[in-house]
């Protein structure tokens, strides 16, 4: 086993109707957010009129940036960078997935810096300072609500690069295992199959004596395959979502 550092200060809120509590969160690091989303989904779903009557509660200032794609592009990150460099923003609400968390993350970094944001992903650049991200999970799948690392598609040729830094890992990840009862079948076992595929890229490794690192991935798959067959059936299984929803942010310690 080689030598390592862990440490994730991500605070976990998991549970029950905990995205009531999100501006309660966020008041601790200011009044004004960058409201940070995707597609429409939450508001078919009600959960967009939840956040915003927390926001409301708490006297908390938000500007929207919707639009966020499945592999989050560019352009949308460095609209996101002139927002909260123009508005002061005190911190970054990322309302979704993997995408959107990632394209906050970057947002994040990107308004603390006067370099371009792109040359983070491809000079190797130092991440010196960022707004503070939290986070309000609606799908596992990549485990960027307690990671270190965001990944950034470039439309110009379609380059996916990644950056990181313990920097980047969000403030505080409300998990609400009832908020991916109506995800479609296709997205539950997309997520499903991404977190596999995160274990098993350093599940099989050339460092000796992992054993402990090695069992836990297999506890992780396995739960992940059999949690994913009764939401398939069962979509508004609570305790099959939330084993779901656990082992995403699990998969993070075996990195």
């Amino acid at each position: 086993m080689e030598n390592f550092t862990y440490h994730n200060n991500t605070k976990i809120i998991f549970g029950k109707n905990t995205e009531l509590d999100v501006g309660k969160e966020i008041k601790k690091y200011g009044n004004k957010i960058l409201f940070h989303y995707g597609g429409g989904s939450i508001k078919k779903s009600g959960l967009y009129d939840k956040i915003i009557q927390s926001l409301n509660k708490f006297k908390i200032e938000y500007i929207e940036l919707g639009g966020v794609q499945p592999n989050p592009r560019l352009s949308l990150v460095r609209e996101g960078i002139k927002i909260c460099k123009s508005n002061w923003v005190d911190m970054i609400l990322a309302v979704g997935g993997g995408s959107v968390i990632d394209s906050a993350k970057a947002i994040g970094f990107g308004a603390k810096t006067n370099h371009d944001i792109w040359d983070f992903f491809t000079e190797n650049l130092t991440i010196e300072s960022t707004i503070p991200v939290g986070v309000v999970l609606t799908i596992p799948a990549a485990g960027s609500e307690t990671s270190t690392s965001c990944v950034i598609t470039n439309e110009e040729g379609l380059y996916k690069r990644s950056a990181g830094s313990d920097l980047l890992r969000p403030k505080f990840a409300i998990m609400n295992p009832e908020l991916t009862f109506t995800l479609p079948k296709y997205q539950t076992v997309c997520g499903a199959s991404d977190m596999i595929a995160h274990v098993l890229e350093r599940y099989f490794t050339n460092t000796p004596q992992v054993d402990f690192t090695d069992e836990l991935s297999e506890a992780t798959i396995r739960t992940i395959m059999k949690q994913t067959k009764i939401v398939l059936n069962e979509p508004n299984n609570y305790e099959a979502r939330a084993n779901l929803m656990w082992a995403g942010q699990l998969l993070i310690m075996v990195y």
